[in-house]
């Protein structure tokens, strides 16, 4: 076997080793993209930058004719095609929020994760990981304990029915009174004379969803309550 058949293993494996690691992440957090998902990208983005690269060197001329050939044409494919891929995992659900951002980028960082081995670049490409990791996982939970207002809080959606309109105000005052942020309310009235109302708030992330959910059911006027946590 020849050095740079050697060398092309070699980076296959590199990259299927960094794949697993971000795959790894997305499955301990039961994500839809795992780690079958990441490896497949990082090693095929991979295996292409090689060919890229090395189509470009084996065959530099016919003949009399010179062919100038870019040495990582496909990988610029690659950068632009895995955006497809990412756009499947992105969701819109019932409550206007969206899912799946974080692993559409960690899908396209896989496949940057591939080019940077199949280029060559191992530092690059272990500091890469590395960051990506360290952003996902550590960083936010940094911000939790130092960051701005905004990033210590979690969203929590309310949907209520309740009997009278007056009760209606009764939540209102409370959610004030417990200092939590009200980003959005919607007001619906329904064909038995209840009412139906949705209430997105911002609560402190220490706050557990369960003990909110037993203040606002104990408030008299409320019927129902369904509540889920977005964040």
């Amino acid at each position: 076997m020849s050095n740079l058949e050697m060398e092309i293993l070699f980076k296959l494996g590199l990259s299927a080793v960094l794949g697993l690691v971000i795959g790894l992440e997305r499955e301990l957090k039961r994500k839809p993209v795992g780690l079958k998902t990441s490896l497949v990208i990082s090693i095929v983005s991979c295996m292409l930058t090689i060919v890229s690269i090395q189509s470009a060197y084996t065959f530099p001329s016919a003949g009399n004719v010179n062919i100038t050939m870019d040495p990582l044409r496909l990988a610029a494919q690659i950068v632009s095609g895995i955006g497809f891929l990412g756009a499947g995992v992105i969701l819109r659900r019932g409550n206007d929020s969206i899912s799946g951002l974080t692993t559409a980028a960690m899908i396209w960082g896989a496949a940057g994760i591939g080019i940077a081995v199949g280029a060559g670049f191992y530092l690059e490409a272990f500091a890469g990981v590395a960051l990506l990791i360290l952003s996902v996982e550590f960083v936010p939970y940094l911000m939790k304990i130092v960051g701005p207002k905004q990033l210590r809080e979690k969203e929590i959606m309310l949907n209520l029915n309740i009997k009278e309109k007056d009760h209606i105000d009764e939540v209102i005052n409370y959610i004030m009174e417990k200092k939590y942020t009200l980003r959005r309310i919607r007001i619906k009235d329904l064909d038995n004379g209840d009412h139906y109302v949705q209430i997105m708030i911002a609560v402190d992330y220490r706050n557990k969803t369960t003990d909110v959910y037993h203040s606002i059911s104990n408030i008299a006027g409320v019927n129902r309550v369904e509540i889920e946590s977005i964040s």
